[in-house]
């Protein structure tokens, strides 16, 4: 099924179209077009899988290992971490939002030729540890990808404590050839250093090894320069006051089943959210909105 966003708004500038799929095994998946790139979207967690500039190689990384079934994650691409990130004591990685099958509310044509696909998390089991909360994803594709998750307290009489976090992998030309800027004189902790709270010095980051860092309080823009593909990747954020790095490296990327052995090489993660001591913490009735808006531009 298709549906032609110029037929429903004649005066936009450039066609968008819609198409519903089955992507791997079946699962259900948008392909969102427009004049200047395309997308794909997983109703299971919402999953953005692919964002590609006409012209451009792909701005995503997607791990060929990766399994594409209810109930496990999709390795690569955008996952939605929520209610909680990493680790917690008897529950599973990164929260259950990126394990759901979340309902397609609406796709939205804007006058410019933008095409915004909003999604809703279906309420689930796992959320009754948690006051009652929603979450409502907004995915905009045009020249830039932009990415909009809100979450709302709906209790009336309790505090919501909760993560968020837009784990997004970018695809590279080679780890060892890329820099990261944008994070100097910032706090961190090393999760690789059992989370050691470190100062960030050199800018720009050159990745040689395993990187796992948390920087915290942190609100600025960050760029991955790549110049054997003669790009920059731009990411900018608002309503996120952590920034993630992550490149498992040779040893994790062996133990880990749904990531090929050197894939670690062709990727590296600059995620977007309010983690650890960022984490939210929402009244009854409080909402916050977490901003990304993914862009690249050629080296001069």
């Amino acid at each position: 099924m298709a549906n032609n966003i110029s037929e429903r708004n004649p005066n936009a500038p450039s066609l968008g179209r819609v198409t519903f799929l089955d992507g791997q095994n079946e699962m259900p998946m948008l392909e969102v077009s427009t004049a200047w790139s395309t997308a794909e979207i997983y109703l299971h967690g919402a999953h953005v899988t692919q964002f590609k500039k006409k012209d451009e190689p792909p701005l995503l990384f997607m791990s060929q290992c990766s399994r594409f079934a209810e109930g496990q994650p999709i390795q690569g691409g955008i996952p939605v971490i929520l209610p909680w990130f990493g680790q917690r004591e008897g529950l599973g990685m990164h929260g259950f939002a990126r394990l759901k099958s979340w309902d397609l509310k609406e796709f939205i044509p804007a006058a410019d030729g933008s095409v915004s696909v909003r999604f809703r998390l279906p309420e689930a089991p796992e959320s009754s540890t948690f006051p009652l909360f929603s979450a409502e994803y907004i995915v905009t594709v045009k020249e830039t990808l932009t990415l909009q998750l809100t979450i709302t307290n709906s209790s009336s009489k309790e505090e919501l404590v909760c993560e968020d976090c837009l784990h997004t992998y970018f695809a590279i030309s080679d780890i060892t050839a890329i820099s990261v800027s944008g994070l100097k004189n910032l706090s961190y902790l090393d999760k690789v250093a059992n989370f050691t709270r470190k100062t960030q010095v050199e800018d720009p980051i050159r990745i040689a090894s395993e990187v796992d860092r948390v920087y915290l309080d942190t609100t600025g823009t960050v760029e991955i320069v790549d110049p054997r593909l003669g790009r920059r990747i731009v990411v900018g954020k608002q309503g996120s006051r952590s920034t993630v790095l992550w490149n498992p490296w040779i040893t994790k990327s062996q133990q880990m089943s749904d990531f090929g052995d050197e894939e670690y090489e062709r990727m590296v993660c600059v995620e977007s959210g309010n983690v650890g001591p960022n984490g939210l913490k929402l009244p009854p009735g409080g909402s916050s909105t977490l901003t990304v808006e993914l862009s690249s531009t050629p080296l001069a």
